[in-house]
């Protein structure tokens, strides 16, 4: 029987991508069949803050990925529903990180439960979003009302599950370390392949930047007392998904250029 898994897949790029490309390799590896459903449309073009939804990169191997959702169709939410059902799946793991995208998961969940026996878990990325969106708690009761167990990886997303459901069905489990970025490389080598001193220490602050993400705590702790004496260096790299000269002035007046 197929193991389903909703949420964002190549040729969808960014974190949630990977972990659903990374949870379908560990079926892969386990001789388990699994499926994604991922989108054909995710966001509007005008809601997307960065420069492209879409990887670079090539396909992931030895994965069935079926783009076909789309997150502002109703009727979209049936059909795929509908095929999902045609899977016969054992259960339906769906990736949930936004209220917005509380009705088309929750839509697809309950139209699957309706006609199969398959069991719907949430992965909860987020329960409460970093940034709000008008009646995000209705949208996200929505969709946990949907779901027969809940899988989280912090302490705190575990806890805010309580302000939306009792359903005792759910684990924490700490984010897992992904295997799906290359070979480990000693630091000698990597400072070598980065073209970087051997004189200091770095600090790698990774991913796409917004303001939640807390570079701008991590600026103003580079300019503590405690660490002016050490070598350090902070490495940003990432996407700024809002307006740069945030971040810019906040080194100016730190002297941390």
């Amino acid at each position: 029987m197929t193991k389903v898994l909703i949420g964002p897949a190549y040729p969808l790029r960014g974190g949630i991508a990977d972990f659903n490309h990374a949870l379908a390799l560990a079926y892969h590896k386990q001789n388990h069949k699994s499926k994604i459903y991922t989108f054909s449309l995710q966001y509007p073009g005008f809601l997307f803050p960065g420069k492209t939804q879409f990887a670079e990169s090539e396909k992931p191997q030895n994965l069935d990925i079926a783009v076909t959702i789309n997150s502002l169709n109703p009727l979209n939410w049936f059909l795929v529903a509908q095929k999902i059902i045609k899977e016969k799946p054992e259960y339906i793991i769906i990736q949930y990180w936004t209220p917005f995208m509380a009705p088309c998961f929750g839509t697809i969940a309950r139209r699957i439960k309706k006609r199969t026996g398959a069991k719907i878990i949430g992965i909860m990325h987020n329960v409460i979003p970093h940034e709000s969106i008008p009646m995000e708690r209705l949208l996200t009761k929505y969709f946990v009302k949907s779901c027969d167990g809940f899988i989280t990886m912090s302490e705190s997303v575990l806890s805010d599950l309580n302000q939306f459901t009792d359903n005792p069905n759910r684990k924490n489990s700490p984010h897992p370390i992904y295997d799906i970025f290359g070979d480990k490389v000693s630091k000698p080598d990597a400072i070598k392949h980065l073209n970087l001193s051997t004189n200091y220490k770095y600090i790698l602050f990774f991913g796409i930047i917004r303001r939640y993400k807390g570079l701008d705590l991590l600026l103003n702790a580079l300019a503590n007392e405690k660490l002016k004496n050490h070598k350090l260096k902070l490495i940003v790299a990432g996407e700024f998904y809002e307006d740069r000269s945030y971040y810019d002035k906040i080194i100016d007046r730190l002297n941390l250029k």
